[in-house]
């Protein structure tokens, strides 16, 4: 970090250290928030944007490469008067990391000079025009949109250690997106009775990026397409140089008739749920007793100082109040076996958990109850505990979509049709794409400092999208042109810069 920032940092650190100081706090018959007089004035020198950080967003999609990509990857404007496609896609996704949250959100950005000064951009398109450019995609063309974006990502992945090509950990399921619109094009109802779209997410677990979404039809399957994506989505993370990699889905996603061409590929290991059966069901029922043993999962977390009281269980005490029927897990017991699917050619192996449940209704137990859950696998030298242990792991992809439709509103269906809404999520989840590749382009340069880079570093990649746009993108900046350089000067501190300057001074801004 230069002398300046680190001079600059170190006052406003202090500053705020002496605000915070509870030490310092005088008895005070007034409120702390006792602001009067309050007066607004307008600025014809000084210009101001609340989201300064996106200078090093946009300079971070320079480094790699992503609007030249774009545009040679996609063509869908016979004129650029004056927008290329990547103007479209990068303002799409440049949207919510400057708070935006729908398509109407363009018009306050483009109505915002300095924010347009900021980009050196005369105009950016508004959401009519916006919309306009995803109703012009077809199949064809998001399919093209996302090999350029896999393209970009796998110029960030080169840069990473050595270390981060141990396993690329592949995860797929689906989500519902409803819609109100009664008109909208591909739409159906889902078994649930939502009308809307049903599309398909493959994400990268070590990092959280989205590497494919298909949007479909509310009634379709959550397996269906998956295994053409996956294949995509392999050939990727092979070709970027992981050593391993494991496919996980759950029991919608255990297509067998694609398990022995994925078991035949070298590096490739998949586990999926399997559905109680009543065949497997009786092989395990038939198991001998020594084949099953206790399953203990490890604590969720290490409590580091003293723990603390556990506080009453409010819906407990009120179903057994009630005497509503409840079920109580009692134990867990793991056993595995061989098994071939009647789809596959080869045996592999089958994890069964067998939950050992108790009915009861109030205080009194009815009855007890028996659960199996399988997982399918050709991982063989995982313990089975770790098999299961990992399954239960890609339930944090729920996570993911949860951020896809809250943080980063990227799962929404705002246009007409099936394939311009589809557009719509993969330019929109490109924002989030875009904040997982800020953290990857971290620097851990060698020295005593390279454990604490790296922690920070997965810090940022583990951050909720509205909490990563309040730290390095809400940044209030003046923006000025001074020579040839395009600045921009920070106008207050948090805690947070020490590592966005480690960002500025990677990508020489």
């Amino acid at each position: 970090m230069k002398p300046i920032f680190r001079r600059w940092f170190q006052k406003g650190k202090t500053r705020i250290a002496r605000r915070l100081d509870q030490t310092r706090d005088p008895l005070s018959p007034e409120p702390v928030l006792k602001a009067r007089n309050i007066h607004y004035e307008v600025s014809d020198k000084t210009q101001a944007i609340h989201c300064g950080g996106i200078g090093l967003i946009h300079a971070l999609g320079q480094r790699f490469g992503l609007a030249k990509t774009i545009d040679q990857k996609l063509h869908l404007l016979k004129f650029h008067v004056p927008y290329h496609e990547s103007d479209h896609v990068l303002t799409l996704a440049y949207n919510p990391l400057c708070g935006g949250t729908c398509l109407q959100d363009l018009e306050l950005l483009r109505n915002d000079e300095t924010f347009l000064n900021a980009l050196d951009a005369r105009r950016i398109p508004d959401p009519t025009t916006a919309g306009d450019f995803c109703r012009r995609f077809l199949a064809s063309d998001v399919e093209a949109l996302i090999d350029a974006i896999n393209e970009v990502r796998r110029r960030v992945w080169a840069e990473q250690p050595e270390s981060f090509f141990d396993c690329a950990t592949i995860d797929m399921d689906g989500t519902l997106v409803g819609t109100t619109g009664p008109c909208k094009d591909g739409m159906d109802i889902a078994y649930d009775g939502t009308w809307g779209y049903h599309p398909l997410v493959v994400s990268l677990a070590e990092t959280g990026e989205v590497l494919s979404i298909v949007n479909r039809p509310g009634n379709r399957p959550s397996h269906e397409g998956a295994a053409r994506e996956v294949n995509r989505s392999l050939v990727l993370c092979l070709e970027a140089g992981f050593r391993t990699v494991l496919l996980r889905g759950d029991t919608d996603f255990s297509q067998t008739q694609y398990l022995d061409g994925w078991n035949a590929i070298r590096k490739t290991r998949f586990l999926f749920g399997y559905d109680a059966v009543p065949t497997l069901v009786q092989k395990a029922e038939e198991l001998p007793d020594h084949a099953w043993r206790r399953l203990t999962r490890p604590a969720r977390y290490h409590v580091n100082t003293q723990p603390r009281r556990t506080p009453e269980n409010v819906k407990a005490r009120i179903v057994t109040e009630r005497e509503y029927e409840t079920l109580r897990l009692d134990s867990e017991d793991i056993a595995e076996f061989e098994y071939r699917p009647t789809a596959c050619r080869q045996k592999y192996r089958m994890v069964v958990i067998r939950k050992n449940i108790t009915r009861a209704k109030g205080e009194a137990a009815l009855f007890d109850d028996v659960r199996y859950f399988f997982y399918i696998t050709n991982e063989r030298e995982w313990s089975a505990d770790a098999i299961v242990f990992s399954a239960n792991d890609r339930c944090h992809q729920e996570n993911l979509h949860a951020q896809l439709k809250s943080g980063v509103r990227a799962l929404r269906a705002p246009v007409d049709t099936l394939e311009s809404n589809w557009a719509y999520m993969v330019m929109t989840a490109l924002g989030w794409n875009v904040k997982a590749w800020w953290a990857l382009s971290l620097p851990e340069p060698p020295g005593r400092w390279r454990d604490k880079y790296r922690q920070e570093k997965r810090w940022v990649l583990g951050l909720e999208f509205r909490s990563f746009v309040h730290a390095f993108v809400g940044l209030p900046c003046q923006v000025l042109r001074t020579g040839r350089k395009l600045v921009y000067r920070l106008l207050s501190w948090n805690p947070h810069l020490r590592v966005f300057f480690r960002l500025v001074e990677t990508l020489n801004c």
